[in-house]
């Protein structure tokens, strides 16, 4: 007999304690192209997005100037090491956002470079360009089509993407999937919560990936930790790599007894 317990970003029970909590976007929600600065924690591994304007899951808000550190991904190698060469670190990002420990993290896709738009010209200049240029007359044929100055202001503001980083954005290598694997979750001495593959007692040597933080994954440990010995979970999720190093992104958890029966 087998008994399973799925964990999933849509179900999920909301506690007294988490009316206090900060607001904080929702596990699995797609920021889709969004505007900031990446920077980079002194003496630290740690990357963070500082966002441009203010974000909306449509039930929470994070404002304009929050910082979200961006996971370990292919994604976060390929950003630093465009942001190691340039020093403007503007950036418009794609990516899934997961919640662990009352934080939002960003697990990147895609990005593209942006460069600062040129600031506008003060009034003074733009009179002195007015009179350099010749206008044709309003009832000329050749008469140009007129673009309101507050459109042209918006123009001005916007960023511009860096348009020889195209390619390089566009040549992103896909992450992998790995699914329906079963193992443990194990807690190291460092505080790391890694995968543990589970070799069903053949002599193999075990192999393990680091989990980054998601619902998911804070689901599972508060599970495990109502019991005595380690759950055995059947996983599904994003296999990824930074800097030579595997990572493991939770999607889907199956928590499985098998009371002294369990085959697979």
């Amino acid at each position: 007999m087998l008994m399973s317990l799925f964990f999933s970003t849509a179900a999920f029970s909301l506690t007294p304690d988490d009316v206090n909590q900060p607001k904080l976007l929702r596990d699995g929600f797609f920021l889709s192209g969004e505007d900031g600065t990446l920077t980079r924690q002194p003496d630290s591994e740690q990357w963070l997005f500082e966002l441009d304007l203010a974000v909306s899951d449509g039930r929470s808000t994070i404002n304009a100037g929050d910082k979200l550190e961006v996971l370990p991904s292919a994604a976060l190698e390929k950003l630093t090491a465009d942001a190691n060469q340039h020093f403007n670190k503007s950036y418009r990002l794609w990516g899934t956002v997961t919640k662990y420990d009352k934080k939002n993290f960003i697990f990147p896709v895609y990005f593209l470079p942006l460069s600062n738009a040129k600031p506008a010209a003060t009034k003074a200049e733009q009179a002195d360009n007015s009179k350099q240029q010749v206008r044709p007359s309003i009832n000329e044929p050749n008469d140009e089509l007129k673009i309101p100055q507050r459109i042209l202001d918006k123009l001005k503001s916007r960023p511009i993407i860096r348009t020889e980083q195209l390619k390089k954005g566009m040549e992103l290598k896909e992450d992998s999937i790995l699914a329906d694997r079963t193992g443990f979750i194990v807690k190291q001495d460092d505080g790391q919560y890694v995968f543990t593959l589970d070799a069903f007692g053949r002599n193999m040597e075990q192999i393990s990936f680091p989990l980054l933080p998601c619902q998911i994954l804070e689901l599972a440990v508060h599970e495990q930790s109502g019991v005595l010995e380690n759950i055995r979970f059947r996983a599904a999720g994003i296999l990824t790599q930074y800097k030579g190093n595997n990572y493991f992104l939770l999607e889907r958890a199956v928590c499985v007894y098998s009371y002294g029966n369990f085959t697979n």
